[in-house]
């Protein structure tokens, strides 16, 4: 066994690969990654015996050590016998450091392959020789070649169970480089295994006298990391700001790109604001430089203002900023994406508000083809146009990776809901510009004597949310109030006649009327909206719109049985017959509010009477005076 400390020490002088292993599930991952460290005697003493009790107790080899067991550290994993989490595990030879992230192979999982993937310099991908090239395989290397990596080695494995046969080795390494000609990737090496007996893991096997190449830790050990000479520009986002007294002022973070030393200039990103390092902090006392990877805290020669989330760049070499920008996006939740939601967008260390404005195409995983598509579904890739609510400072991911990927975060669930990356900046016409208007929405207000509100009336067809709207309006106007009512069937007349009814014309029709209903409330009016309005983020969506004015989300709760009983409009009737899809309530879902700030029950009260609590919550929110 080689000793730890004397491995550790030597890899301080070695290059550093990161590699993951990938593929389609029960491919042979966490097998091969075991077998790897069990010939090549990074495996202790004490770990061996653990294992062997593991293999002894979940194993599915038989007598034999299941080596997969080494990786599947999750009580469900060896259960399961599948990888569900991303594993690492750290090693070194003679030439070489490592660190190997193995991936989970099951479809559900994949955006813990995509996690693995986002730092990964290699992708061991492995291919079943029984089984070939599959979607899952072509999905993996799409996701691999979409996160930068360059460098993949096709691992053709459990080729004892197929005696061997160099016939299956060639038909899986044609079709495999058939698939992949179009994904960029600089290197691709193809290796036959035998992960569970070790054929070509360490060293070549007499099993194979039909391949000449290298081993697996061979071809690992060799390859080629080396970038071109021309150093990236500096790029530090600030993590935090530093300040534990009056007298220091610093900026902490970890250089991701380029380096910095004391004099030189930086910028800060979006306000323009430019000074030089003064000095660089570390726990150990002043450096001289700090180049990419390197924790520090900067100091600048002029008090400008920088904020946590803030890019400091090489003023010769800024990032791009703008609002829009066009990014493949792997999307990850059971959900499907509709264009027009609100997510929040993570990047470095800023989060912001952001939207998926429009898919362009989703990318087809078994030919690569750009496929017209109007939402994606779990799993799916896409390419997308993506607004934020403010500019964004970023990099082309093609040349940074640190500054060009995000995640998409949900509001609701706050679970990560896509991986993205950015291709390039959408800039809108430069002929369009903010117009100033002297008189300001207060003053509208001012002169109608009340305040501007929205209120917002969602609840299932038939609650009452129109009834009740109308008998609130005729009271308001009989005290003098001015008013506006939008009501969710007039506006499909006229403003949204050209929307239906899938989850992308509902999210777009409230967007409509969140951006009518904002007018309004400049126009000093109070708005009162009448929707069924179904998701939660969409309500949540019109109340960010609505702002600054106050945001009432008024819930009709009426039991769907009583809305079928009432039924105005016979449209249960018909959804029920099938006459009328996706109709909420019946084969389309409602989301009732979580905390609405007026809940109204109509089944025991009056419209009139409830018209008048609603009269009495405005006198109370001050509203009316």
């Amino acid at each position: 066994m080689p000793d730890d400390s004397i491995r550790v020490q030597a890899a301080g002088d070695r290059t550093l690969l990161r590699f993951l292993t990938c593929g389609s599930v029960d491919d042979g991952k966490s097998t091969l990654i075991g077998r790897l460290l069990f010939n090549a005697n990074f495996i202790m003493g004490d770990q061996l015996e653990a294992l062997k009790a593991e293999s002894r107790r979940f194993g599915t080899t038989g007598d034999d050590i299941d080596f997969s067991l080494l990786l599947d550290g999750l009580e469900d994993e060896r259960q399961q016998r599948i990888t569900i989490d991303v594993a690492y595990r750290y090693f070194s030879t003679p030439r070489r450091s490592f660190i190997v992230a193995d991936s989970p192979g099951h479809e559900q999982y994949t955006r813990n392959m995509a996690t693995g993937a986002s730092t990964a310099d290699v992708a061991v991908l492995l291919v079943d020789a029984r089984k070939g090239v599959l979607a899952q395989t072509r999905r993996h290397s799409l996701i691999c070649s979409l996160f930068g990596i360059r460098h993949i080695v096709l691992a053709i494995n459990k080729l004892d169970l197929v005696g061997f046969d160099q016939a299956v080795f060639d038909k899986i390494a044609a079709d495999y480089v058939a698939f992949s000609a179009e994904l960029g990737f600089a290197t691709l090496d193809m290796i036959p295994l035998s992960a569970r007996h070790g054929d070509n893991i360490t060293e070549r096997s007499a099993q194979t006298p039909w391949y000449q190449g290298p081993s697996l830790l061979e071809c690992l050990e060799n390859i080629d990391l080396s970038e071109p000479v021309d150093e990236q520009p500096f790029r530090f986002p600030v993590q935090w700001v530093n300040r534990p007294s009056g007298e220091f002022r610093g900026f902490s973070g970890t250089v991701v790109a380029g380096s910095v030393a004391p004099g030189d200039p930086v910028l800060v990103m979006g306000s323009a604001r430019s000074s030089r390092v003064k000095e660089i902090v570390t726990f150990d006392g002043p450096r001289a430089r700090a180049a990419a990877g390197d924790a520090v805290t900067l100091t600048l020669t002029d008090e400008i203002d920088v904020s946590r989330g803030d890019l400091l760049v090489s003023p010769q070499a800024p990032a791009e900023f703008a609002d829009q920008f066009a990014a493949h996006l792997v999307w990850m939740k059971d959900e499907t994406l509709v264009p027009g939601r609100s997510y929040w967008l993570k990047i470095g260390t800023r989060t912001l508000s952001a939207t998926v404005t429009a898919i362009k195409h989703r990318i087809d995983v078994d030919s690569g083809a750009h496929v017209a598509a109007r939402t994606l579904a779990i799993n799916e890739i896409g390419f997308c146009n993506i607004a934020t609510s403010v500019p964004l400072a970023f990099d082309p991911y093609r040349k940074s990776r640190d500054t060009g990927g995000f995640i998409l975060i949900d509001r609701l669930t706050q679970e990560t809901a896509a991986a993205g990356v950015i291709d390039f900046a959408l800039r809108r016409a430069t002929n369009i510009h903010w117009q100033d208007i002297t008189v300001s929405p207060k003053e509208r207000a001012d002169l109608k004597g009340h305040e501007a509100a929205v209120l917002w009336f969602t609840g299932l067809s038939g609650a009452g949310k129109s009834t009740i709207a109308n008998k609130l309006e005729q009271k308001l106007l009989g005290i003098g109030c001015h008013t506006m009512l939008l009501d969710g069937d007039n506006v499909r007349h006229a403003l949204n006649r050209d929307l239906g009814f899938t989850d992308t014309d509902r999210v777009e029709n409230i967007r409509r009327v969140g951006e009518v209903a904002k007018l309004m409330g400049d126009a000093g009016l109070i708005a009162i909206c009448a929707f069924i309005s179904p998701f939660i983020a969409d309500r949540q969506m019109a109340r960010e719109i609505a702002a600054p004015h106050s945001f009432i989300e008024v819930f009709i709760d009426t039991p769907i049985a009583e809305c079928i009983r009432r039924d105005p409009k016979g449209l249960y009737a018909k959804a029920q017959a099938g006459d009328i899809p996706n109709f909420t309530g019946i084969d389309s879902a409602y989301e009732p509010p979580e905390n609405p700030e007026i809940r109204l029950e109509t089944a025991d009260h009056d419209p009139e009477a409830l018209a008048d609590q609603l009269i009495a919550e405005l006198r109370r929110r001050a509203i009316l005076a």
